[in-house]
């Protein structure tokens, strides 16, 4: 049997069935370089699929279309917009097995972890149905007594959307959803490594009813130079990007030219504290998600782990004892629970850090060295004894290794967890509910996972402190990045 008969005898649709052409102004149109890039499936490393390689010129035509259109999708009325955006949480929730299948087969993660993205992915869309709604604006009596203050929310018109390789149904539609609730069209961008459940989502957007030109899809091997050229058009007024702090940096300057608004969700370095009076079975549930969600390929994944001294041991046996029993195989797999990485680079980096590690006294406790197979595999895998001037103990790791260090007082750990340039995401596990807010309070994130290995949530603020981002994803707020304010003093 072939690789692609093995794949084909794994899944339920046919991979062909999927768009691969760039999507505008509600058009499936090859793009003018007339180039493609390969998908490549992580579990075996061989290509699936090729997607359009889009131009500058495509990516202008596609703010062209977005622009055009948003006028009348702005003055579409909510409860219009409200039912389109439910339409699309329905037809995600009917088409569930296909999105998890694709979303595996192109990103690698198992198949439950895939699912619970579906999931998770079209929630945004009936979050967001509702609060399109309810964006409430204000009337006050200015203090003089003088005139009236009105205050309401208009769409901040056209935004180019860029997304990563992670999670690709929910970093879209965690973006689409509050857009075009607000009533903004926009350009998604998402990464080439899978733009496969983009494209798929973009012919679902059209079947729920979104109007031609409200979203547009765009693939490129020119990443920089494409979205730059989007950035310096003056007819796009808002950026929302999802990725690397590094990358983040860069969009934020290029952004500056034309005071583009721009929403932020970049790096982490998760701090997992566990507490000697923690319920030590509750903070290994929490870890195993904390860390092992996606296959630790995600910004909140769990990165350090400071474990008190007096229940390391037990711990850190249990933790390795968990990660090394973890089924690894093809995503697509229904009895895998870790899948591979998302490719080659990706596995030699871990193996770095890993390595590093050991090479400054760190005890590999389960799993240690990149698989020999096909694919992108490297296993979980624990480690003791993690020295503080390690690697891994200062980036991020984007991969199924968790580090374990120990430390004594409430003081100490706090001031361990905050040496960091990054602010997304801690977590904390304590018998002590006084102790978990008084820490949580002083843990310079934008979120806090308390007895708790999984935080992020539509209807809660997504996002970070310090040079983990800018703005908020998810919740009200969410939906007010994509709103100018705007303010009327009256007289009547």
């Amino acid at each position: 049997m072939t690789i692609q008969q093995k794949i084909a005898s794994q899944i339920s649709f046919d991979i062909a069935s999927v768009p691969t052409d760039l999507f505008i102004a509600g058009q499936w149109v090859a793009g003018s370089t007339g180039k493609r890039i390969n998908v490549l499936d992580p579990s075996t490393g061989s290509p699936i699929a090729s997607v359009a390689d889009a131009s500058i010129e495509d990516a202008m035509a596609a703010v062209k279309a977005a622009h055009d259109a948003g006028p009348a999708w702005a003055a579409t009325a909510p409860r219009k917009r409200s039912e389109i955006l439910r339409r699309c949480f329905d037809l995600m929730i009917e088409r569930k097995d296909m999105l998890a299948e694709l979303i595996s087969l192109e990103n690698g993660k198992a198949l439950s972890d895939a699912y619970g993205e579906v999931a998770y992915a079209a929630e945004f869309f009936r979050w967001f149905s509702e609060e399109a709604v309810r964006l409430n604006g204000e009337i006050y009596t200015a203090p003089s007594g003088a005139n009236r203050i009105v205050v309401h929310h208009q769409p901040i018109g056209v935004a180019v959307l860029v997304t990563p390789w992670n999670f690709p149904a929910a970093m879209a539609t965690r973006k689409i959803g509050p857009a075009l609730a607000a009533g903004c069209t926009c350009v998604l961008k998402p990464a080439t490594e899978t733009p496969l459940t983009a494209y798929a989502l973009a012919a679902l957007y059209a079947e729920a009813g979104v109007p031609e030109g409200v979203v547009n899809v765009i693939t490129t091997g020119r990443s920089g130079a494409t979205v730059s050229a989007m950035l310096h058009d003056p007819r796009v007024r808002k950026l929302s990007f999802t990725g690397s702090t590094e990358v983040g940096r860069k969009l934020l300057h290029e952004a500056a030219d034309t005071v583009i608004s721009c929403s932020m969700e970049l790096g982490g370095n998760a701090p997992f504290i566990v507490f000697d009076d923690a319920d030590l079975d509750a903070a290994v549930d929490g870890a195993m998600v904390a860390k092992m969600r996606n296959g630790g390929e995600a910004c909140t994944a769990a990165n350090r782990f400071y474990v008190q001294k007096g229940i390391a041991e037990a711990f850190s046996a249990k933790l390795a004892e968990r990660m090394g029993g973890l089924k690894v195989g093809p995503g697509y797999d229904r009895q895998t629970q870790c899948g591979p990485m998302i490719n080659r680079d990706a596995v030699a980096r871990v193996a770095g850090l890993v390595e590093d590690a050991v090479h400054r006294g760190a005890k590999v406790l389960t799993g240690g060295g990149a698989l020999e197979q096909d694919g992108f595999y490297f296993p979980p895998t624990v480690l003791g004894d993690v020295s503080a001037d390690a690697a891994i103990a200062r980036e991020e790791i984007f991969g199924p290794i968790a580090p374990i260090m120990t430390f004594e007082s409430e003081e100490e750990v706090i001031a361990a967890a905050n040496a960091t340039e990054f602010g997304l995401i801690s977590y904390v596990f304590t018998r002590d509910l006084a102790r978990g807010f008084r820490v949580s309070e002083r843990l310079e994130s934008g979120m806090i996972g308390l007895n708790r290995g999984l935080a992020s949530d539509p209807a809660a603020p997504f996002g970070g402190v310090k040079q983990s981002g800018l703005g908020r994803e998810g919740a009200h707020h969410g939906i007010l990045e994509f709103c100018e304010t705007k303010y009327i003093a009256v007289n009547w």
